[in-house]
């Protein structure tokens, strides 16, 4: 009789589950992904030329990035040239007030720089930002 009486009362503490810590590590995994997202979108090595500018936007941009080794990404996937004017032509025309950031590596030539940034005034963006280190770091 007494084997029954524990039984029962194990049984009774596995019905009451405490999901405080599960929710605690849930908003601890929240946070950490809403902090290290943002930082991914600058996950490819470049090494930007040193000059004083002014704040990036936060909010509302889109990224073309000139790799040292030529290749050209927009946002984390790299594309031809080709592509990557269509699809931010397709960017510019489904959001007018998009900006566009462009960062190339400091190896890169002034002319490989220079030949992106027109095609991309071409194909719609009258403002293009180059993203630049701040200097003396």
């Amino acid at each position: 009789m007494r084997h029954h009486k524990r039984a029962r009362s194990q049984m009774a503490a596995i019905d009451q589950i405490n999901v405080t810590p599960l929710l605690d590590l849930t908003f601890l995994l929240l946070i950490a992904f809403m902090i290290t997202m943002p930082l991914m979108e600058y996950g490819t090595q470049i090494s930007a030329p040193e000059m004083n500018s002014g704040d990036l936007p936060t909010e509302n941009f889109g990224s073309v990035t000139l790799t040292k080794s030529g290749t050209i990404m927009l946002g984390n996937e790299t594309l031809s040239r080709e592509e990557m004017l269509d699809r931010i032509r397709r960017m510019k025309s489904d959001n007018p007030k998009l900006e566009l950031l462009l960062r190339a590596d400091g190896s890169r030539s002034y002319q490989d720089v220079i030949e992106l940034m027109a095609d991309i005034r071409r194909s719609g963006f009258d403002d293009v930002t180059l993203v630049t280190q701040a200097e003396g770091k």
